[in-house]
């Protein structure tokens, strides 16, 4: 018998073609799934709109594919400059948090693989640490900003592991 014949029963080989293109069309997918959730540097935040904020630590969240810092603010110093960090001669803009913005602000780092690889721990900050962290603003203007580095009360300098280092 032919396979005409025998309507509903494949060959191995429509089977095997079947299972080829079924497993390559669920790995396109899985692949797609963790880039979707992350994001370049420039589409969040805006490297011309420096900031520097001092509080102290309210939660360090250990979390990939970003770990998190949040502060509870209270002076936040601001400056717009060149690019990738460049305010450079542009004087600082100090004041208070605004009552419409409030004090409680988050600061993305790098992933916490990388963080570990520059020596940090999920003990480096604690709450109640006082820090001033110096970064980028969120192009939103939201409380979220992206840290490039963070200074602790003792002077004591950490690299955050920003991803405006490895993205344009």
């Amino acid at each position: 018998m032919n396979r005409q014949s025998q309507p509903g029963r494949r060959s191995a080989g429509d089977v095997v073609k079947f299972a080829v293109v079924t497993s390559l069309a669920a790995a396109a997918v899985a692949v797609s799934l963790p880039l979707g959730a992350h994001h370049s540097f420039s589409a969040e935040f805006d490297s011309t709109k420096e900031i520097r904020a001092t509080g102290e630590v309210t939660k360090l969240d250990w979390q990939n594919p970003h770990a998190w810092i949040h502060l509870k603010v209270s002076e936040i110093c601001e400056r717009t400059g060149g690019g990738r960090g460049g305010g450079g001669d542009q004087p600082w803009a100090c004041r208070e948090p605004g009552a419409e913005e409030g004090d409680d602000w988050a600061f993305e780092l790098g992933s916490p693989n990388g963080l570990m690889r520059q020596g940090w721990t999920r003990n480096s900050l604690k709450a109640g640490d006082v820090i001033t962290v110096l970064g980028s603003r969120a192009r939103d203007g939201s409380t979220n900003s992206n840290a490039r580095s963070i200074t602790t009360a003792d002077g004591k300098r950490l690299f955050a592991g920003s991803s405006q280092d490895s993205t344009p």
